[in-house]
């Protein structure tokens, strides 16, 4: 299901996914989580432009390979809800090639799609490009279907999974 809520008002089809409470890629309650935002582009794919800071770093001004997997399973997974987002899987297998450092303290962009969809299990592609465009990380995910997920919206809601205002719109109203 479609949820026309979040689409923008300039008409753009961008579309924001929503987050949960405590996911440490995307939870807003996670102090120690990357809270990621992800938006469906209206062309079938998922991105994120995150900034990362040294607390995610592993050899010093690089993210933390582990941190860079995250993201990959995160945005593979959302490309899998684009149009309904309580269609939640889960990662049976995850294939990731590192091709560049992923820099902190810079911009980067995450793009995820579904390469194939096959019912309950689908094939996604995920991207980590840097600030020049060139690939930094790349993967591909086996996706399965999360049995027994709840589907009723305001159940998700009560667990947390809603969309919430957008950080820079809300850092922008503090300023």
């Amino acid at each position: 299901m479609k949820d026309e809520a979040t689409d923008r008002p300039d008409g753009s089809g961008i579309v924001k996914q929503p987050n949960s409470r405590h996911c440490f890629v995307c939870g807003v309650e996670n102090r120690t989580g990357l809270g990621l935002e992800f938006f469906e582009n209206g062309d079938g794919r998922v991105v994120a432009e995150p900034c990362l800071p040294e607390a995610y770093q592993g050899y010093p001004g690089i993210v933390h390979g582990g941190i860079v997997a995250s993201m990959l399973d995160e945005i593979a997974g959302r490309a899998a809800m684009i149009g309904d987002h309580t269609h939640f899987r889960l990662t049976a297998k995850l294939n990731i090639r590192y091709r560049r450092p992923v820099p902190v303290g810079e911009t980067i962009r995450l793009i995820g799609w579904i390469v194939d969809d096959r019912g309950r299990l689908a094939t996604a592609r995920a991207e980590i490009r840097l600030a020049d465009g060139a690939l930094a990380a790349e993967a591909e995910a086996i996706l399965a279907d999360l049995p027994d997920a709840p589907e009723r919206e305001e159940v998700l809601a009560e667990l947390g999974w809603k969309v919430y205002p957008d950080a820079s719109s809300e850092r922008g109203s503090e300023t």
